[in-house]
């Protein structure tokens, strides 16, 4: 256990995250794996940016949103893999303790950018679908750009807040993360001093960035099924429908993974559960969007092979 005087109140000055697994043989196999998924996570929403910016017929609010999601899901996982792949490679499993309350903060910047930019885009569906007459005057490029700032803004205002609050607990030891990157629940249970402000504060954030977008993102897609089931062709239906199952599928992935990850925020000790959890939420997440997106869209399609193939 590393201890030392610290300026912030604390003892510990390092924590050691134990990662996935602590069996050396698999530590191989798992950098490959986690490798290949971190560059197909890079390749696929770089893909889709780039398909964004030459296809004249994607220059439209909803691909606005989709390419700044794609950016969420750039950062999101760098901010988790490429430390994890460090570790399969070294023995050393230290993380200064400024270190884990930066990837603490970004990680949470970047999640909660990506709820709020999901309830806009849910938003926007309902205005395309429901409003299509004035879609263009409620969806200008100015209120684009004002809706993206708006939720990075409060994203880092949450975060900020969350890593401050981290910052002035005390950590006397032990000092052992079970988890492959720096959560609050699992630094909670490290913490020797009360974390009932902290857990309040997770609270209110979960209700404020959690709950309350989910319920934004629910009464759009209800005001968008009223206006689907009234198209009397099957074949509008059909096409309505399409342009909202991608981001019904996202939403899915996203909050259901992220509802078990602080579910568990009571719980005396961390299993191998929540890291099961912690993969969904910050590797498999961002790898499959761009799939998810591109699946069924033949305009991205399009756009992608003109990546593809230059021409």
């Amino acid at each position: 256990m590393d201890l030392g005087a610290s300026g912030n109140n604390s003892c510990v000055t390092t924590f050691i995250l134990l990662g996935l697994t602590e069996i050396p043989a698999l530590q191989p196999v798992l950098f490959v794996i986690f490798l290949l998924a971190y560059v197909a996570t890079l390749g696929g929403n770089f893909g889709i940016l780039a398909a964004i910016i030459i296809e004249p017929k994607l220059h439209t609010p909803m691909y606005f949103f989709l390419g700044n999601l794609s950016m969420l899901d750039v950062g999101c996982i760098s901010v988790t893999v490429p430390a994890m792949l460090k570790h399969f490679l070294s023995s050393d499993r230290h993380v200064p303790y400024g270190a884990c309350l930066s990837q603490l903060f970004f990680f949470h910047l970047l999640a909660g950018a990506d709820c709020f930019l999901l309830t806009v885009m849910a938003y926007d569906r309902y205005l395309a679908i429901c409003h299509p007459l004035t879609y263009s005057t409620h969806m200008s490029w100015k209120i684009q750009k004002v809706s993206v700032c708006l939720s990075g803004v409060f994203s880092f205002s949450n975060a900020l807040t969350q890593t401050v609050a981290l910052s002035t607990l005390k950590f006397c030891g032990p000092n052992v993360i079970n988890h492959f990157y720096c959560d609050l629940p699992q630094l909670f249970q490290l913490s020797c001093s009360s974390t009932q402000l902290n857990e309040r504060l997770l609270f209110v954030a979960a209700a404020f960035m959690g709950v309350a977008p989910l319920v934004l993102i629910t009464l759009s897609y209800g005001h968008v099924a009223a206006a689907v089931l009234r198209i009397r062709s099957a074949e509008g239906r059909k096409k309505a429908f399409s342009t909202c199952s991608s981001h019904l599928t996202v939403v899915g992935i996203f909050y259901g993974t992220g509802v078990f990850s602080y579910m568990r925020l009571g719980s005396v000790e961390a299993s191998d559960k929540d890291k099961g959890i912690g993969i969904l939420n910050t590797v498999i997440s961002p790898m499959l969007n761009p799939l998810i997106y591109s699946l069924r869209n033949p305009d991205v399609q399009g756009a992608l092979r003109k990546v593809l193939t230059g021409r």
